[in-house]
């Protein structure tokens, strides 16, 4: 299958060294929205969503404080939509939205292709959607799937993959895309693992939010590692999981390239690595 590798919401917060770990603490940070792009046998399928062309019309309903904390650059050009637009595709070629979880930079494109399918945890639809676990006060923004969008669902159970339990595939006819649960930052948070070739590559979404996290001696940059505390829904799960994904790439890391949903070095990284063409993550 061929892979796009898409930024689709660059944000510019303050204290570049306390965020990326390089530069001034006085100079704008860089963090991305990193997306994929699947062609798949059945249509398009998109790993995340960013932010929406609807968010960008109408910012508050992100949040004053995570617009105020995160500083997005809100360009339309930056969309899913649009850059599928820009490869020569149409919305409507997407049939599959894969979400990691819900938050907001996450599902805000969802209402971009409304007759997409759109594939959740189950865990993170009952707290997200269906509210029949309370969700923290602001966590999600609910106008991103208010036209009611057709959903799938994936719960407990399932193969293994490289040690990982209860893995589930898209369905018959996309046995090699994946939903790896990796739960912690939400209650119902997954990676996506997508066969290219005769590789792997884990978009570990959430999981964890600096490359240097899942190196042999982690480390993450102050205020980047408090803004992960405060978000995580179950904290010993997700530091569990981040150990479960240094073991990977310790002992799997020349079949599966693991990276994250908002680190720069890891989108600039997959970008290279595939030699791939068009916009990259813009500059704060």
């Amino acid at each position: 299958m061929r892979v796009h590798h898409l930024n689709t919401g660059t944000m510019c917060p303050i204290g570049r060294r306390l965020v990326n770990g390089t530069g001034s603490i006085f100079q704008r940070a860089r963090m991305v929205c990193h997306c994929l792009l699947i062609e798949t046998n059945d249509g398009l399928a998109l790993v995340d969503t960013g932010i929406g062309l609807d968010d960008i019309a109408n910012p508050p309903r992100l949040g004053p404080k995570w617009v105020r904390q995160t500083t997005p650059r809100l360009d339309p050009a930056e969309t899913a939509v649009r850059q599928v637009e820009a490869l020569g595709y149409s919305r409507a070629d997407v049939r599959h939205l894969l979400l990691t979880h819900l938050d907001r930079d996450h599902a805000g494109g969802i209402p971009d292709f409304p007759n997409a399918r759109v594939h959740v945890h189950r865990r993170e639809h009952d707290m997200a959607v269906a509210r029949s676990v309370p969700a923290p006060k602001g966590r999600y923004v609910t106008d991103q799937w208010k036209h009611g969008p057709q959903w799938a669902f994936y719960g407990e159970g399932g193969e293994d993959w490289f040690g990982f339990k209860g893995v589930r595939a898209l369905g018959d006819r996309e046995p090699d895309i994946l939903m790896i649960p990796l739960h912690g930052h939400t209650f119902g948070h997954c990676g996506i693992a997508v066969r290219s070739g005769d590789k792997w590559l884990l978009h570990a979404g959430d999981a964890y939010f600096f490359h240097g996290q899942i190196q042999a001696s982690p480390r993450v940059p102050l205020v980047l590692g408090m803004f992960q505390r405060r978000a995580d829904m179950d904290r010993a799960m997700r530091i569990e999981n981040q150990e479960r994904l240094r073991a990977l790439k310790a002992n799997h890391g020349d079949v599966v390239t693991i990276f994250n949903s908002h680190d720069p070095v890891d989108y600039d990284n997959c970008r290279c690595g595939q030699h791939q063409a068009g916009p990259s993550a813009t500059e704060c």
